[in-house]
């Protein structure tokens, strides 16, 4: 009885060292940095980064934007003023009589005729 509980306790054991075996060869596939998610997760970490420099460019360019929008609302709001204030100051003015387009305009002396 010994004899076949030490023979099935050596195949449990080279049972356990083959699954071993095949698991290692598994995970140095999985981690490898080439074609295993290793890879992967190398690439996504390089996509992140290219990402967060790109948004950071994109923050930067966003505030000089904002920056020169705000300039030109201030200059366009007071060029609204002045166009107000010269639209009041027109308001004052007397009105200009039109020529009359109907009637002939007045001859010059000295014309001879």
């Amino acid at each position: 009885m010994a004899l076949i509980s030490d023979i099935l306790l050596f195949a449990g054991a080279l049972g356990a060292g083959f699954y071993c075996l095949i698991l290692a060869r598994r995970l140095r596939q999985f981690n490898d940095l080439e074609s295993g998610v290793g890879g992967a997760v190398a690439h996504l970490a390089a996509q992140v980064d290219d990402m967060t420099r790109t948004l950071a460019q994109a923050q930067v360019a966003a505030r000089d934007s904002s920056a020169s929008l705000e300039a030109l609302t201030e200059r366009a709001e007071g060029v609204s003023q002045r166009l107000e204030l010269m639209l009041a100051s027109m308001h004052d003015l007397p009105d200009v009589a039109k020529p009359d387009r109907r009637r002939p305009a007045p001859k010059a002396a000295g014309t001879g005729h």
